[in-house]
């Protein structure tokens, strides 16, 4: 059976909407995890568009899993890592005026940084691990930085306009993750990811943990909403 990461990152935007403390990511975390989640991931972005720090060192210190930080390799965000001591760090790209992360982490381009990142989080016990597109060379170099852990960008594959096409990703997404297993990297995956398309990446053995967020969470909003107005409704 896959491991689930869910994301909770939705959660605190729509918080941040009115500028309030409701609906509380934390609380939300905790609900999912009682639920089954196996971890918890949360984006801690440096825009601080929906996570804050407040949240991050609430969510260590109340979960009983795993917190996987996602986070850019921005020597601000790398200092704040280093004190909370998440379980797990993943390494993501970060645009200011993206809407959600638009690919995976160039760790050919940016490599002498993350390997001054990845050292950093690793003196401290955290485990690392890259976002990255499913490239031969990314993989590779993602080896040489000496990570154990990498998360498939399953973007293009969630993003697919027919079946022609999703095919041709998912087989992409296959043989990148056949190859990082081959060379004894744990392999996760995640984004854009839904209960319509999941089956298929789910399906994909070397694939150990699926990363999971907006979907969960607009499907929260539907399923749980019976509940929410019943609540309201023997209240008054």
């Amino acid at each position: 059976m896959k491991k689930l990461g869910v994301n909770i990152d939705h959660v605190a935007t729509l918080r941040q909407a009115r500028g309030g403390l409701e609906p509380d990511p934390v609380l939300a975390a905790l609900v999912c995890e009682m639920a089954g989640a196996d971890s918890i991931v949360a984006h801690l972005r440096e825009d601080r568009r929906h996570i804050n720090e407040r949240d991050i060192r609430i969510l260590k210190q109340t979960l009983k899993t795993k917190l996987n930080l996602e986070m850019s390799i921005a020597e601000e965000i790398v200092k704040i890592a280093c004190a909370v001591e998440p379980y797990q760090a993943t390494l993501v790209p970060e645009k200011r005026k993206e809407l959600t992360t638009e690919g995976g982490l160039n760790t050919v381009v940016y490599f002498n940084k993350i390997k001054c990142a990845c050292s950093k989080l690793e003196n401290q016990g955290i485990l690392v691990s890259l976002f990255i597109d499913p490239d031969k060379k990314q993989i590779d170099a993602a080896c040489k930085l000496g990570v154990r852990r990498i998360e498939l960008h399953t973007g293009k594959y969630a993003g697919s306009k027919n079946e022609n096409e999703q095919k041709i990703y998912l087989e992409e997404l296959r043989t990148a993750a056949d190859y990082a297993k081959a060379k004894n990297l744990r392999v996760f995956a995640g984004h854009g990811l839904n209960y319509q398309n999941v089956k298929q990446i789910a399906g994909i053995e070397e694939i150990e943990e699926l990363n999971i967020g907006h979907s969960i969470i607009c499907q929260a909003v539907i399923t749980g909403l019976k509940q929410a107005v019943r609540q309201m409704k023997a209240l008054i």
